[in-house]
């Protein structure tokens, strides 16, 4: 598949999780949540100890997503991403979007073993979406 195929394919799912989401608007855990509802998406914020964000129930973890989310974005560390990916995959997600700065080689690589559509070239969800400051 060619990388836009795969944002496509990303951006088909029902529904769209965010692996560091952050109530901080300065953040880009925020800012991709916000993309997200920019564009009419449903979208469930990942986050350990904030009930919601952006007005918006969270999960405390990848496997507590609801049954129609099969997207993920990323945007954490390299080292928690790595950490996040067999989380995702065991949890059933059919896609991972791996923002600019939160790829990491061997996530890339258990993806991709795993028949996972995984987006870790550069791409950023808030170019392709299209993203406005609120």
């Amino acid at each position: 598949m060619t990388i836009q195929e795969q944002i496509e394919q990303f951006l088909a799912a029902p529904a769209f999780g965010v692996a560091g989401a952050s109530v901080n608007r300065s953040k880009y855990g925020n800012k991709v949540l916000c993309c997200y509802q920019q564009n009419g998406k449903k979208v469930v914020p990942i986050h350990g100890s904030e009930p919601e964000i952006e007005g918006v129930a969270t999960v405390a973890s990848i496997s507590e997503l609801p049954s129609d989310v099969e997207s993920l974005s990323v945007i954490t560390p390299p080292a928690i991403t790595l950490q996040l990916i067999p989380q995702a995959v065991d949890r059933g997600i059919k896609n991972i979007w791996m923002q600019p700065g939160a790829e990491h080689p061997d996530a890339v690589a258990f993806c991709q073993s795993h028949g996972v559509n995984v987006i870790a070239d550069g791409s950023c969800l808030l170019v392709v979406l299209g993203y406005h400051d609120h």
